[in-house]
């Protein structure tokens, strides 16, 4: 009887692991039906992020779609974590559901971390020789690009914020002047090469963006059930308001 007893649980066992393995399945290949707006006006970042995203598809990671919408957000000041994290909240009321938040900073060591944040700001007053110029007076000529992350389930889920840094150097502008800074940023595993003289796929695989998004990916993933419920809810919500 014992020994029946045992081989009762043991297959009620091996059918409750094989339901939940069945449940996290679907939980996964729903989240890849699912739908999260990126916030943002940048078709470039838009490009890296939507490349980014392609790649790990490929390689057989089920992620949401994204698309993209330009929102006229306050701009608001302080660190870039909480300031992203305050952004996604007002982006997910306005939107009414899942979305993400992107803020990046370019931090110069001997400047004790600026221009961080208001780097556009610098960007577009000084441009690239400037910026250089910022540094003419220090020997320390490191710096480190950040990108922050902030996802947010719908106007009722709490954001989370996702960091991801690349540490290199500033230096005189090398290669195509299409993307910000990146002709004056030589990241530490560019091989010599500032961003701007990277190939797309080389420069992704290394970015300050593409952290960030794998740690954002990550726990999509890691909470491809909850997410997607909560997305459902949203959506489900938005439809009884619509006439």
């Amino acid at each position: 009887c014992s020994s029946a007893t045992g081989a009762i649980q043991f297959a009620l066992a091996c059918l409750c692991i094989g339901a939940s393995r069945a449940g996290g399945g679907a939980a996964t290949r729903a989240m890849s039906q699912q739908t999260i707006t990126f916030v943002t006006g940048n078709a470039k970042k838009l490009e890296e992020v939507r490349a980014i995203m392609d790649a790990q598809r490929a390689a057989g990671v089920q992620l949401p779609r994204v698309e993209a919408r330009k929102l006229d957000l306050p701009e608001l000041q302080g660190e870039p974590e909480l300031v992203s994290a305050e952004k996604c909240r007002l982006a997910a009321r306005e939107v009414g559901g899942a979305v993400m938040v992107e803020d990046t900073c370019l931090c110069f060591n001997a400047l004790g971390g600026l221009p961080g944040p208001y780097i556009k700001w610098f960007l577009d007053k000084l441009g690239h020789d400037g910026l250089n110029k910022l540094l003419a007076a220090y020997d320390d000529k490191s710096a480190y690009a950040q990108c922050v992350f902030a996802f947010s389930a719908g106007p009722d889920a709490e954001p989370v914020v996702f960091d991801g840094r690349t540490a290199g150097k500033i230096v005189p502008a090398r290669g195509e002047n299409a993307f910000g800074w990146d002709p004056v940023f030589e990241p530490d595993e560019g091989n010599g090469l500032t961003y701007a003289q990277m190939a797309k796929d080389d420069k992704n695989a290394i970015s300050h963006r593409r952290r960030s998004l794998d740690h954002l990916t990550a726990y999509l993933r890691e909470h491809a059930a909850d997410v997607g419920a909560q997305i459902e809810h949203e959506a489900a919500k938005r439809a009884k308001t619509l006439p």
